[in-house]
């Protein structure tokens, strides 16, 4: 199972694809897509929307995980980002990709076994469990891969049951 991983924002989006296959997890892209406060909302959005569209195009995922939003203060940022990710929702529903969406809670659960972890702890399971170089920076990016092994961890324990 490929899975397109994001963590939406609209200034930076994270995004990872992780591939799964039995016990074999391993990464095959990921990066950060930012930008520019310079432009106009809808131009943020037109640009997230395209490269979510070529994402799914060049990688051709199984399905596409998404981190939910939590905003405790402000409302603003809450919004423009709710923005973001309807933006990438519609992108994947129009790519006829299952989407599965996450909580916070559930994506640290599932890579650190504890829901409160820090971003540190976070990014450095996810070196580990990816076995990768050096932790994925920004955070965005090792979110996004987090959130995409939320998915293929969740996938196998639901057929255990």
């Amino acid at each position: 199972m490929r899975v397109l991983g994001i963590d939406p924002g609209i200034g930076r989006m994270g995004w990872g694809i992780v591939e799964g296959n039995g016990n074999r997890i391993k990464p095959i892209a990921f990066d950060c897509f930012e930008t520019s406060s310079k432009l106009m909302v809808p131009e943020r959005l037109d640009a997230i929307y395209k490269e979510v569209n070529r994402l799914i195009k060049e990688y051709s995922p199984d399905c596409l995980s998404i981190e939910d939003l939590f905003f405790q203060n402000n409302a603003k940022t809450a919004f423009v980002v709710g923005q973001a990710r309807g933006v990438v929702l519609l992108s994947a529903s129009q790519g006829k990709l299952p989407i599965s969406v996450y909580t916070p809670l559930q994506v640290k659960m599932a890579v650190t076994g504890y829901g409160r972890a820090e971003k540190a702890q976070v990014g450095k399971m996810i070196k580990t469990l990816l076995v990768l170089k050096e932790v994925p920076k920004p955070d965005d990016t090792a979110d996004a891969l987090a959130v995409a092994l939320c998915h293929i961890f969740s996938g196998k324990i639901s057929k255990l049951t």
